[in-house]
């Protein structure tokens, strides 16, 4: 059966609740459709903020980079997508250096995209069944030429000859040896997610969205409903907005408001830490994305690996992030009949005094990568000069959730990012389109429907567990100050 679409009067009233990237892409893909009554309502003010989260932006948008990676093992359809992205994200690149129409605050010298290149590394030797995957596919895919398996001595010279020398040991662990290892994949790098995030929000702009940022008038309220249907939104300033279609994509936030989603998806947090590499240190230079790779550890190493980290920015700052083990932050919230049920919420800095640091394992698990594996950061005696927790929404299964909301006519979800959305946000709103207007769509039927854990399907990510949840915040000891000084520990001699 065909599906239906749920809007089809392209002057009528849509309301998008979040400008992250779903909701971002959501607008301009919309909008490209021909709809021309769209309004974004945030309470963040990413207009005057733009995006950063040290100026109080929240959102797991809200950062100064995400990955672009190709390697998907056997999920040639994220591989796919992403191929997709990047031809986007390079013409974003190439707009911004025509200059013909700048974002506020944006020069012809940005760029959002960086091609550095992904180096997959672990403990295991040789490569695992994820990176083989990855490669049979990305080769199947007319790529093969960005690939190289470094645990293979003619993998290395083909690496060498093509001008990859310092991403084929970006650690430094094989001095004067031939004997290297690793995974290295060409294909993608990062993008800069701030810079990605306020490009967006021009383009949308400029093809007609409208945009309330703002603490109170852009803060979602409550639905607002007549005979069982949602006709729009009240927000906290008290002000009614109807809609004919309501979109939720609040990011961490959206469990929250979307009780329903209960069993399907969780607000989930993972840790990042950011170290400040001074100006004028050659680490600058060795550590900039000329020379050195987004990089990824262990990345399915349970609780003491899923490791990444990037290059310098353009401020000369280090980021790392770890998922090995995700936090949540159970607290009692209503759901969809009314009743109570423990339910994760975002806690950050910005909402809660006491989350100034990052748990102890977080802790332990980055300054163990950090002591065996880039131990000249210590002995520069760097420190730490960021923490946060970021919050995303994971599925049960991984995939997205773009679809109608059961029992809440008038409301479409776009959420469950589970930590890999970001590098489709030039595209993932094609798939929001394709839902409102009823368009067929393989991805759509097969990955992000509306769905429940069938009996004896194994999760991907095990979700509501509640307050007995060994990841509880509250029941996860936190690291101290002193715990993020580099120096401390380093064993390593150079």
């Amino acid at each position: 059966m065909a599906p239906q679409p749920l809007l089809t009067d392209k002057d009528a009233p849509i309301v998008i609740i979040g400008a992250g990237i779903f909701g971002l892409s959501s607008a301009i893909h919309l909008a490209k459709r021909g709809f021309k009554n769209i309004t974004v309502f945030d309470k963040q003010p990413y207009h005057e903020t733009l995006y950063d989260f040290d100026r109080g932006c929240d959102a797991a948008s809200a950062d100064c980079n995400k990955i672009i990676r190709a390697a998907y093992g056997h999920e040639t359809w994220y591989q796919n997508l992403t191929f997709e992205a990047i031809q986007d994200w390079t013409s974003w690149n190439e707009s911004l250096a025509k200059g013909t129409d700048l974002p506020p605050g944006m020069t012809t010298k940005d760029r959002i995209y960086v091609n550095c290149g992904n180096y997959h590394i672990g403990d295991e030797k040789g490569a695992n069944g994820f990176e083989e995957l990855s490669i049979k596919n990305i080769t199947a895919a007319g790529h093969g030429n960005t690939q190289y398996l470094l645990t293979d001595p003619k993998e290395v010279t083909r690496a060498r000859r093509d001008g990859l020398n310092a991403a084929i040991d970006p650690f430094n662990r094989h001095k004067g040896q031939d004997r290297l290892s690793g995974h290295l994949d060409m294909v993608g790098g990062f993008v800069y997610a701030d810079k990605a995030c306020r490009f967006a929000l021009h383009k949308a702009q400029s093809l007609g969205v409208k945009f309330i940022l703002d603490p109170s008038a852009g803060q979602f309220s409550r639905f607002v409903e007549e005979k069982g249907v949602v006709t729009g939104i009240k927000t906290a300033d008290g002000k009614t907005h109807p809609a004919a279609l309501t979109i939720v994509a609040c990011g961490g936030w959206t469990p929250t408001l979307l009780p329903e989603l209960d069993g399907l998806c969780e607000t989930t947090a993972g840790s990042v830490a950011m170290i400040q590499i001074p100006e004028g240190s050659p680490l600058r230079e060795r550590f900039s994305a000329e020379r050195f790779p987004v990089w990824h550890y262990k990345m399915r190493g349970g609780a003491n690996g899923s490791l990444y980290g990037f290059p310098i920015d353009e401020r000369g700052v280090m980021k790392l992030g770890y998922r090995g083990t995700k936090y949540t932050n159970p607290a009692l919230a209503s759901t969809s009949d009314k009743k109570t049920t423990i339910r994760s919420t975002p806690i950050t800095k910005y909402t809660s005094p006491s989350i100034h640091t990052l748990p102890a394992k977080s802790v332990e698990v980055i300054r163990g990568f950090l002591d065996k594996y880039l131990p000249e950061l210590g002995a520069a005696n760097l420190k730490v000069t960021t923490t946060r927790l970021c919050w995303y929404t994971d599925s049960f299964d991984n995939h997205f959730v773009i679809d109608s909301v059961p029992s809440k006519p008038g409301v479409v979800v776009a959420t469950g990012g589970s930590g890999h959305a970001f590098k489709f946000l030039p595209i993932i709103g094609r798939f929001i389109a394709d839902r409102v207007e009823g368009k067929e769509s393989d991805m759509l039927d097969r990955f992000f429907k509306w769905r429940s854990l069938k009996p004896g399907e194994k999760a991907h990510n095990v979700i509501m567990q509640g307050k007995e949840s060994p990841n509880a915040l509250q029941n996860v000891p936190m690291s101290e100050e002193r715990d993020l000084d580099l120096g401390q520990g380093y064993r390593a001699k150079l």
